[in-house]
């Protein structure tokens, strides 16, 4: 007997039922008119014939929500949520069923569901399946919630390649929380953290399928989860018509395949069918930053770093902040005396380190002692792997062998801060004076010995620094033969090289703010390298030139441009960065036809964001910029955005004293109002350019346009504010598709960086944390605007 293929029948009866289900569920309707009251005793819902499924208020904390969900279940289960992220409504609020779809109002504000209906709506109806549909005056479906999923899909519903889920933020607010799972248009179904832009090194699952005209993903009425044609999920085959089944992106991050057999009306057993993942520590941002994930018995849990604490005990996946005071690291000062090491077995990071060196595990100790970039180590097979805080991705596991390392700042007693102790206050044994001779005699015999101790501790202590520098500097002298030294040293060029590399300086590939940029090929290596001519520089001797160029060289980050090499001979000033294939941010924004996605103009963000959070604080040397803006932002082969031109503009010790600097035309905008002020420059002039600069990212243009529809758009902060204002930041980013919560944070994160006090302006520490939604940003006050020049 000839084989039947199984896969299109099953697709041709899912449709069929699908078709059936609907037609025979709209007799059921509610027509034109109909409202809804958040009050449980009044008319709130809107039920389905079999009462399993329910459609219109819910409460969710102090307020309501619209939304579809399991009635009378074991817990009731939000399956569907209409405008999730929008605020919750009140008491006062109603939903009627209006020609032009679900109107819900509140105090006079009206916010539509389902407002893009090709037709006007004559009913609607709360179907068995779990889908609420509009229909017109023909009973055919003009809007249905099975189109814009949320965190679950049912039995008969399709996740579209293109369309993805976000899960809750918690098992009880449904507003987008930090996870994603998207149905890639190559066919690959991958899972990601909301908050970072989805490269494929951040990603935790994935179904690895492919297919060049994208996939579907498919949940059929007997538990079956099919991705086109790869099978994820068999399901039960069960005859049992009581069984209901549901696929939901959970609040920690896992993909899972639910079973509900309905026991009665009140209840039904839950059973987890098949899942993407079984321990919770393989999700990131599972814990938040500065955190780590521990499987403890059955339960995952997050745990702060040594020196760090939750943001919020009763929220620990939000991470933790550092406990310590704040350090000036210095590289002239002896570490020993600073920091302490400590240990932590088992430990893994999900995250690329700046530097990685192959070091015996003393070395790697001593080598971040004296890095001041360097806050933790992950030692694993021979090699020494240097991070700077914030740390991402943790996890603890016996059967990972690494060791993480983390500097501990040394309090003024000489110990590192007791920040594990979390019961009550030890109680202090304080002496009881008895007036008694001999107790006397005995305190003063013990306060002689107690001194006699002190000396002895004292002199060992002495003994034991003296040990402990001894043996760093032997270990320097390790590192030096292992090639460390090397990794900081630049190559000095003379010009007869780098004009024969560049062919004579024909290939201008840029025009910066000191000077000309060339492309060139250095002969030995046959390395493409930028060849920057110096050309406004203040003449200094050739001691302070290289001194300079030392200090920058030793600035090493992803989000840097690395300096080469330099080459001095008189007059003749030269740079030799390594080559930007990808040209600037600017020509990306301003120039292109069509704007970066959504995703890759927030890496963008992120990437610029902390390679100055590394120059303001990381590197030891305080870099300020002065002189930010997309044309000195550029982008390499893996389009990662790197910044150009630091330390020559301006190098500044934190309470230095500013002194003048020309302002170019080419950067009327991105300079904060102290410059024209000729107040005190620091490093929050930057942040007021970074800000900038993130607007510009948010709506790709510039921050000055004149070719614009109305006059209140020609300058973009001026712009932004009001839209901002008026709740109509969707005008920012016209006919694109942009998670608007993300879209919403970053204009927040913008509009505080711009602020006309320097002292209202974040630290670029804390920037980062708001930009990725680790911690809560307050309303903005309106900045003070700038004038067209």
């Amino acid at each position: 007997m000839a084989s039947v293929p199984v896969l299109p029948i099953l697709l041709m009866l899912s449709v069929l039922l699908v078709v059936i289900d609907s037609k025979a569920q709209t007799k059921h309707s509610i027509t034109t008119g109909s409202v809804l009251f958040p009050n449980p005793k009044s008319n709130s819902s809107w039920s389905s014939p079999s009462g399993l499924f329910a459609f219109g208020f819910y409460q969710q904390s102090s307020g309501f929500a619209v939304g579809v969900w399991m009635v009378n279940q074991t817990g009731n289960i939000i399956i569907w949520t209409a405008n999730r992220d929008d605020p919750l409504v009140s008491s006062n609020a109603i939903l009627e069923l209006t020609k032009g779809g679900l109107l819900e109002t509140e105090q006079g504000k009206d916010t539509k569901i389902g407002n893009d209906i090709s037709s006007p709506a004559s009913s609607a109806s709360m179907l068995d399946s779990g889908n609420f549909v509009l229909l017109n005056s023909s009973d055919h479906v003009i809007w249905q919630s099975f189109d814009y999923p949320t965190d679950t899909i049912l039995e008969g519903q399709v996740l579209t390649y293109g369309s993805q889920l976000v899960s809750s933020k918690t098992e009880s607010d449904h507003s987008s929380g930090r996870f994603c799972i998207a149905m890639q248009s190559d066919g690959n179904l991958v899972s990601y953290p909301t908050n970072i832009s989805s490269m494929p090194e951040i990603a935790y699952w994935a179904s690895k399928t492919s297919d060049s005209n994208g996939a579907e993903l498919r949940l059929y009425h007997n538990g079956s989860l099919f991705l086109q044609t790869h099978i994820l999920s068999n399901g039960s085959y069960s005859n049992e018509t009581k069984t209901f089944y549901r696929a939901t992106l959970d609040d920690d991050g896992i993909f899972r395949l639910y079973s509900h057999y309905i026991e009665s009306n009140t209840s039904s057993r839950v059973k987890v069918m098949w899942s993407t993942l079984q321990n919770q520590c393989q999700v990131k941002g599972f814990c938040g930053l500065n955190s780590f994930c521990q499987v403890v018995g059955n339960k995952s849990e997050c745990i702060c770093y040594p020196g760090f604490v939750f943001i919020d005990p009763d929220a620990n996946f939000l991470g933790c902040y550092q406990d310590f005071r704040e350090d000036s690291c210095r590289d002239s000062e002896d570490p020993y005396l600073r920091y302490n090491i400590t240990s932590l077995q088992n430990m893994w990071w999900d995250d690329h380190p700046y530097i990685v060196v192959p070091q015996k595990e003393e070395a790697c100790k001593d080598s971040c002692l004296g890095d001041c970039n360097c806050w933790a180590v992950l030692y694993v097979n021979g090699t020494c792997r240097k991070y700077n805080f914030p740390l991402r991705y943790g996890k603890k596991d016996i059967a990972i062998s690494a060791v993480a390392l983390f500097k501990m700042v040394l309090e003024n007693s000489g110990t590192p801060k007791d920040t594990n102790h979390t019961g009550p206050p030890v109680p202090i044994n304080r002496p009881i004076l008895i007036d008694n001779k001999n107790n006397m005699v005995l305190i003063l015999a013990l306060s002689l010995g107690s001194v006699a101790c002190l000396f002895s501790v004292f002199a060992v202590s002495s003994f034991i620094i003296y040990k402990h520098r001894y043996h760093r500097y032997r270990k320097l002298l390790e590192n030096a033969n292992l090639g460390l030294a090397e990794d900081f040293t630049l190559q000095s060029f003379s010009y007869n090289e780098l004009e024969r590399a560049t062919d004579g300086f024909k290939e201008e590939i840029g025009r910066g703010s000191f000077g000309a940029v060339y492309k060139g090929i250095l002969s030995e290596s046959n390395k493409i390298v930028a060849v920057k001519r110096l050309e406004k520089v203040v003449e200094e001797g050739v001691r302070e030139f290289r001194a300079e160029m030392t200090t920058i060289g030793r600035t090493h980050h992803r989000n840097l441009v690395q300096l080469l090499g330099f080459c001095i001979e008189g007059s003749k000033k030269l740079l030799v960065y390594e080559f930007m294939s990808n040209g600037s941010l600017a020509d990306l924004l301003f120039k292109a036809l069509s704007p970066p996605p959504w995703r890759e103009r927030v890496r963008f963000i992120l990437d610029v964001a902390r390679g100055i959070f590394y120059l303001h604080e990381g590197c030891g040397v305080h870099i300020i910029l002065c002189n930010l803006k997309p044309q000195n932002i550029l982008l390499d082969d893996a389009w990662t955005a790197k910044i150009c031109d630091f330390g020559l503009a301006r190098l500044l010790m934190p309470n230095q004293a500013k002194t003048s600097m020309g302002v170019e035309a080419t950067s009327t905008g991105y300079f904060a109002p102290e410059w024209q002020k000729n107040s005190f420059i620091s490093v929050k002039a930057d942040i007021y350019s970074f800000g900038v600069v993130l607007l510009e990212i948010v709506c790709c243009r510039r921050n000055i346009e004149l070719d614009v529809s109305t006059p209140d758009e020609i300058t973009l902060v001026d712009w932004v504010y009001k839209c901002f204002k008026a709740g109509e930041l969707d005008k920012l980013v016209e006919d694109e598709e942009v998670d608007f919560p993300t879209l919403e944070r970053m204009v927040k994160v913008g509009l505080w960086c711009i602020q006309d006090d320097p002292a209202l302006r974040p630290l670029m520490k804390n920037v980062i944390l708001m930009l990725e939604g680790t911690m809560d940003i307050p309303i903005p006050p309106c900045p003070e605007l700038p004038r067209l020049p």
